[in-house]
């Protein structure tokens, strides 16, 4: 299986700006698009925003206009990396940030293990 290790969450202020990270490595999934999830405190994981290959990009309605999915150009799954940038930041926003592969664009099963999260707090 695919590793998954995403960072760059934190503390930030209604308003403000965080960029996120998911570093992929081990196995490859070739052309499968990947996503980016969040799961808020009592809540269901959720779709934000997803990539292909091809550079098609889907926001979730509470995302767009705020939130840019993006990932490098290495069309080796294997090793390669994916962003979120969020502005805008509400405090809804809060909550355990991850990415994985999907098996189809924009909101298909994930294809392989959570890794660990990254935590995203917004907050005055």
């Amino acid at each position: 299986q695919a590793r998954l290790a995403e960072s760059g969450g934190g503390l930030v202020q209604p308003g403000g700006s965080l960029k996120l990270s998911c570093a992929v490595s081990g196995r490859t999934y070739s052309g499968l698009p990947m996503a980016w999830f969040r799961q808020a405190p009592g809540k269901e994981r959720e779709v934000v925003a997803t990539i292909s290959w091809h550079g098609e990009r889907y926001y979730a309605d509470f995302v767009k206009g705020r939130f840019t999915i993006s990932r490098d150009s290495a069309r080796d799954n294997a090793n390669h990396t994916l962003w979120l940038e969020m502005n805008s930041l509400r405090r809804e926003d809060t909550g355990v940030y991850y990415c994985n592969f999907v098996l189809s664009f924009p909101r298909g099963n994930t294809a392989d293990a959570w890794g660990q999260g990254t935590l995203v707090t917004v907050s005055s």
